[in-house]
């Protein structure tokens, strides 16, 4: 059996390790192409992991509860079984065959090799490309030959006649595939990764191609509206217990005992990472405004079974992105160029019990405001059940902050890189206002709206601020015109 061992894939951006939470295969069970083999607790969430190849497993590189480094074995995989290999029985009848001298290797194999070095290097360098799963074809082989051994003859038998020599068949491209996510994507919109011309090194196909060729095929990858989001079943492996302080141990700085030290998890060092690259990098500025929201309120509590305060404003941020649409891209630093996306994925920032996370709704320009306030529940459930895709945690281009969940009135939020703003929502009390020159008590809210100063001044941060807060103010005119 010839054994290719695969590697704990980058499942995000710049993910450096990752816990196998539980194991979809045993040693000896029989694997296909793209079939889920482990379930991996990410920083941002659970996954499944697919395999690139397909055979019999023979070796599982860690334990459920093992935290393991991007990079390391995770799973071997042997492309044959014992009674294919020449050297373990094979019958009389099958053996010139299986014996034939084979020719020089193909060019796909040779293709296959390249991919491979290709992928040691990105991955040594800690590509943010994810090489992960080069040079798997669409079909369930393991694109690799096997070289048998001439054995001489038995005893008493005449050799047997030379076979004829193949004819080599017609070389077939090898996709180069980044990561699992690419082939994912790729998968459920229809599209076969052999298509996919590649724009990265030597031919690499990254997500931005897999999207392309989404556009350029009209595919609609967004979730229907009433459809759950498929998820990895929920686990109950326990959180690793934290390390304890040296007893008698003293800060040099403060002169205080340490009473607990523990490592930083996964997560923290990917939100720690995300947030210290969004601050180096974005020159950000922020505005305030503050809202009269009561006739928002009002439309409410006039439908209790109608969409929630937050997929208005949801709807409110569409219209104002639509006005402005520099605050939808990002910023490719490397062409200095500035980016728009023709359409929006929705950001939402979730309090988990692991931390917070920023889930998109993908493609929430396309909703109403009963869809979008379905998928906004369905999409907060998953995040705080630590079910959200992978594509919805690093999907999004816009995100809506409501930290008035938490009680407070505002924040000086950090933008979610790469993205270039983030507007926040805080609490609705009641405070004194004055409205046509009468002080009454009105319900008022506050919205911050932190923008990267590359892509636009203060007055395109000023006028999305005012298209979001006029429509809060007077709901049923901004509703009318959506």
């Amino acid at each position: 059996m010839t054994a290719q061992t695969f590697d704990l894939p980058d499942l995000g951006e710049g993910l450096t390790e990752a816990e196998v939470v539980k194991w979809l295969v045993a040693v000896g069970d029989t694997v296909a192409v793209d079939q889920p083999i482990a379930e991996v607790e990410t920083a941002k969430s659970i996954v499944e992991v697919p395999s690139p190849f397909a055979g019999t497993v023979s070796v599982l590189h860690g334990e459920e509860g093992e935290v393991l480094e991007v990079g390391k074995p995770l799973i071997t995989v042997g492309s044959g079984s014992p009674a294919e290999d020449p050297d373990a029985g094979t019958p009389a009848a099958e053996a010139p065959a299986a014996k034939t001298k084979p020719t020089a290797p193909s060019a796909t194999g040779a293709e296959a090799d390249n991919a491979g070095e290709r992928y040691r290097e990105e991955e040594r360098a800690g590509s943010g490309n994810v090489l992960i799963g080069y040079g798997t074809p669409e079909s369930t082989g393991s694109g690799r030959r096997r070289r048998p051994r001439n054995r001489p003859p038995s005893r008493g038998t005449q050799p047997p006649a030379p076979a004829a020599a193949p004819v080599p068949a017609p070389a077939r491209r090898v996709p180069l595939v980044t990561s699992p996510l690419v082939r994912q994507l790729a998968r459920e919109a229809g599209l076969r990764v052999a298509d996919i011309e590649g724009s990265g090194p030597g031919g690499l196909i990254t997500r931005r191609d897999v999207r392309s060729a989404i556009e350029a095929a009209g595919v609609n990858t967004a979730p229907a509206p009433s459809a759950p989001i498929a998820a990895p079943a929920p686990t109950t492996s326990a959180p690793a217990a934290p390390a304890q302080a040296e007893p008698g141990a003293v800060d040099a700085r403060t002169g205080l005992a340490e009473s607990k030290r523990e490592a930083m998890g996964a997560f923290r060092k990917a939100v720690a990472t995300s947030l210290s690259r969004s601050r180096s990098e974005i020159p950000e500025a922020t505005v305030w405004v503050d809202v009269d929201a009561t006739e928002l309120v009002r439309l409410r509590r006039s439908d209790p079974e109608g969409p929630g305060l937050l997929a208005y404003v949801a709807r409110f941020v569409l219209a104002g992105l639509h006005a402005y649409p520099e605050l939808n891209g990002l910023v490719d630093t490397e062409r200095e160029e500035l980016v728009q996306y023709d359409g929006v994925n929705l950001g939402l920032a979730v309090q988990t019990d692991r931390g917070l996370v920023a889930p998109a709704v993908m493609g929430a320009h396309k909703l109403t405001t009963a869809e979008l306030d379905t998928e906004i529940k369905e999409l907060t459930r998953l995040a705080r059940a630590g079910k959200a895709t992978p594509a919805q945690l690093t999907g999004g281009t816009f995100t809506l902050n409501n930290f008035g969940s938490l009680r407070v009135d505002g924040s000086a939020a950090i933008i979610n890189h790469p993205q270039v703003a983030i507007l926040g929502i805080g609490r609705i009390i009641d405070r004194p206002w004055v409205v046509d020159g009468e002080l009454t008590v009105r319900k008022i809210t506050q919205l911050s709206f932190a923008f990267d100063h590359r892509v636009c001044d203060g007055g395109a941060a000023a006028g999305f601020m005012r298209v979001v807060a006029d429509a809060m103010e007077n709901p049923a005119r901004a509703i009318a015109r959506l």
